[in-house]
């Protein structure tokens, strides 16, 4: 199948799950709410995705100045804008990073180094989602996923202790051992992926302790970039006269958008539908969370994809991304 086929069949997968989610969750009154939704909730909604746009963008400029090299907040937004675009059409978001990777490689980085960027990028998304999953479950565990105060104590311990354990085997002699053993048990190919991937994770610690300061900034920047990106769906919420709490609606976001990282589907498609609806269900008024959940995805996933896919094409065309996507 080419490039374009899949790409087809990607866009008619998204209209049926939109179609599907919208049309399970409709009710009588769904036309009547939607013409009297406010049209400034959709221009704030904007301004938050460009501002998440902006803070993502600016945090991997930081991030390549730590490095050594360079580039500008413009071709920062088109590498990023390059994740959206792969991220839609390999299952779990896995060509995300490789396009990432392309961009930064074709802006003068060298392959190693645009690799751990890229890494430490995505784990400080990860992180700051770690972070924060203690913080909403001891504080509204009942209100955000419905748990027992028992339940929430022991993921939010779980959690602690598998971030630490991680940390301290990284920084030990064990993760070297570890690693050569393992390659020891696999083929050459597999061994020389395993030992990069080794070496990659290696590199990335030593750019977070290198510059504290730095890496501090870009770890705020990347809070404010995923929680403007979240406040997308509260400020829809306000367009149908919605009494919006606020950290409850983002504690909601926060535990979604945790669970999106592991979701197999490309893009979250349909994972990410389905959890917007059981989180938001009982919130909005009854029959609109299916058109919410589209809208949301409209905003936050296939606006970035469309630029995205723009970019990436005009940067690579279409044969070398297909290539690039089925290695």
């Amino acid at each position: 199948m080419n490039y374009y086929k899949r790409l087809a069949v990607l866009i008619a997968v998204i209209a049926v799950i939109s179609g599907t989610v919208v049309y399970l969750t409709s009710e009588a009154g769904l036309l009547q709410r939607l013409t009297a939704f406010r049209p400034e909730a959709v221009l704030l909604a904007v301004a938050f995705l460009i501002l998440g746009m902006y803070f993502d963008a600016a945090r991997l400029v930081t991030l390549v100045r730590i490095t050594g090299q360079y580039i500008s907040l413009l071709q920062a937004m088109q590498v990023i804008l390059s994740n959206y675009f792969l991220s839609m059409l390999t299952p779990g978001a896995t060509g995300g990073p490789v396009a990432q990777v392309l961009f930064l490689r074709r802006l003068g980085m060298p392959a190693g180094q645009a690799t751990v960027v890229v890494l430490v990028r995505t784990t400080l998304s990860i992180l700051f989602l770690v972070v924060c999953l203690p913080l909403v479950l001891f504080s509204s565990a009942s209100e955000v996923l419905w748990l027992r105060s028992e339940t929430a104590n022991g993921i939010v311990a779980a959690l602690a202790g598998l971030v630490g354990v991680g940390v301290w085997f990284a920084r030990t002699s064990l993760m070297t051992r570890f690693v050569i053993w393992l390659a020891q048990k696999l083929s050459k190919p597999q061994r020389r992926r395993v030992g990069k991937l080794y070496g990659d994770i290696r590199e990335s610690l030593r750019l977070l302790l290198s510059s504290p300061k730095d890496m501090a900034r870009v770890f705020v920047e990347t809070a404010l970039s995923l929680l403007c990106l979240y406040a997308i769906v509260p400020a829809l919420f306000l367009g149908l006269g919605v009494k919006v709490d606020w950290p409850l609606i983002m504690g909601r976001m926060i535990v979604l958008n945790f669970l999106l990282y592991f979701a197999p589907t490309p893009g979250g498609s349909g994972v990410a539908e389905g959890g917007f609806v059981f989180l938001f269900n009982s919130y909005v008024p009854a029959g609109t969370v299916g058109a919410l959940a589209v809208a949301w995805r409209i905003l936050a996933e296939y606006m970035p994809f469309l630029a995205g896919m723009y970019f990436t094409l005009k940067a690579f065309g279409a044969q070398m991304v297909a290539n690039k996507r089925a290695a």
